[in-house]
């Protein structure tokens, strides 16, 4: 039961995304939730709250925030990270994806997949400095970081 249910994205002071944008946010959402690891660990002071969780992703003063509760609303954790890690890897990320979405429309397939490969790789790298981001606040598996760090950078998107 350690595991994401629901989640939802405060995007309200956002542009609105692109096409594409909204349909990787859609697609990570829809693969987070049939999907994921996302366990609590134990503090000192106090015992975790068991899972499955409802996460609440927004980004408030320059932070990341991970707002977690109970799938009966009580809070389980809350943790803000620094954006300042993630700066570099969302703009290389964005600048790659743009370059994949073009080329799908114009390129052939052996210099698309090129493209795709690169952005395999950045996306892998956000992954995993959300995994080491998040270390002793909440352990996730390479999947379910990579599926965050989408969302991650469609919350930065306009930031």
């Amino acid at each position: 039961m350690s595991r994401i249910s629901q989640i939802e994205l405060d995007d309200r002071n956002l542009p609105p995304p692109t096409p594409e944008i909204e349909q990787e946010r859609k697609v990570a959402i829809f693969d987070l939730i049939e999907d994921n690891s996302f366990v609590l660990p134990n503090r000192e002071e106090r015992d975790t709250p068991e899972g499955p969780y409802h996460l609440a992703l927004s980004i408030r003063e320059k932070r990341l925030v991970f707002d977690v509760q109970t799938e009966g609303g009580d809070k389980a954790a809350e943790f803000h990270l620094s954006l300042s890690p993630f700066r570099q890897v969302v703009k290389d990320y964005y600048q790659i994806c743009e370059s994949y979405f073009t080329a799908v429309k114009t390129l052939p397939p052996s210099q698309i997949e090129t493209i795709d490969m690169a952005r395999r790789g950045i996306h892998n790298e956000g992954s995993r400095v959300l995994q080491e981001r998040l270390e002793g606040k909440a352990e996730v598996d390479t999947d379910t970081a990579r599926r965050l760090f989408t969302l991650i950078c469609v919350l930065h998107f306009g930031g």
